[in-house]
């Protein structure tokens, strides 16, 4: 798998961001943009996917309509309707956790549980994995009966893990064939640096992207996490504090 880093191209004068574009198995393209924190946006032969749009980090209202968008849960700082509304069409598909489609009254949502799998458009299958805390003292930040999602995305023939806000879980654990995973590093509400890179070594990705890190008085150490994953797989520092 080949990675060749770019910058957000202007399309109809929309704000540009950071992006990456990766050679999926099947040799076709998708390019990954970077908003903020646990927004992003995947780009796949004239596709839009946006995972937890949320106004704060992007001008959704400036960016292409969504063919797909997954919600991992109903925190404020990855469910935001105003930003889901302003690229969602009617034949968007949404995918998103119970409790968000119960609390907000999201309809036509397709309502994702852990275990669910989801084929929103052909080529594109969607499977939710259990997102929750583990660690005494944490355990309200994320339990595991709200049934938090989040999602492995396959497109190309290439598995993309989003794991949204978990620690490390029986059910990530037992994940194979990940090719790219995005874990949450930052405290006390996610993994700790020592979590996430225990892990990376389950998962094996061939690429691995920090994010949902920053805003909170305790800094991940994005050295260091790269630094103990050297030889492992290859670390992809984004802004996505």
């Amino acid at each position: 798998m080949s990675l060749i880093s770019l910058f957000g191209r202007n399309r109809n004068d929309a704000p540009t961001y950071p992006a990456d574009t990766l050679t999926l198995r099947d040799g076709s393209q998708a390019t990954l943009h970077f908003f903020r924190h646990a927004s992003l946006a995947i780009e796949h032969e004239g596709r839009r996917i946006y995972v937890d749009p949320v106004g704060e980090y992007a001008d959704y209202a400036s960016l292409p309509k969504a063919d797909l968008i997954l919600v991992t849960h109903s925190h404020y700082d990855h469910f935001d309707r105003a930003a889901v509304e302003a690229v969602q069409v009617r034949e968007t598909e949404l995918l998103c956790d119970r409790t968000t489609a119960e609390a907000f009254d999201m309809e036509g949502c397709t309502v994702m549980r852990p275990g669910s799998v989801a084929t929103p458009r052909p080529g594109v299958t969607v499977e939710a994995v259990a997102a929750y805390n583990t660690t005494e003292g944490h355990l309200d930040f994320h339990p595991a009966a709200r049934e938090d999602c989040g999602y492995v995305l396959t497109l190309g023939g290439t598995r993309i893990y989003i794991a949204g806000d978990t620690e490390p879980t029986p059910e990530m654990e037992a994940l194979r064939g990940i090719d790219i995973a995005f874990l949450p590093v930052n405290q006390p509400y996610t993994m700790t640096v020592d979590q996430a890179v225990a892990a990376v070594k389950a998962l094996r990705p061939a690429i691995f992207y920090p994010y949902h890190y920053g805003e909170v008085e305790e800094l991940t150490d994005t050295e260091r996490l790269a630094r103990e994953l050297e030889g492992i797989t290859e670390v992809r520092i984004r802004p996505m504090e």
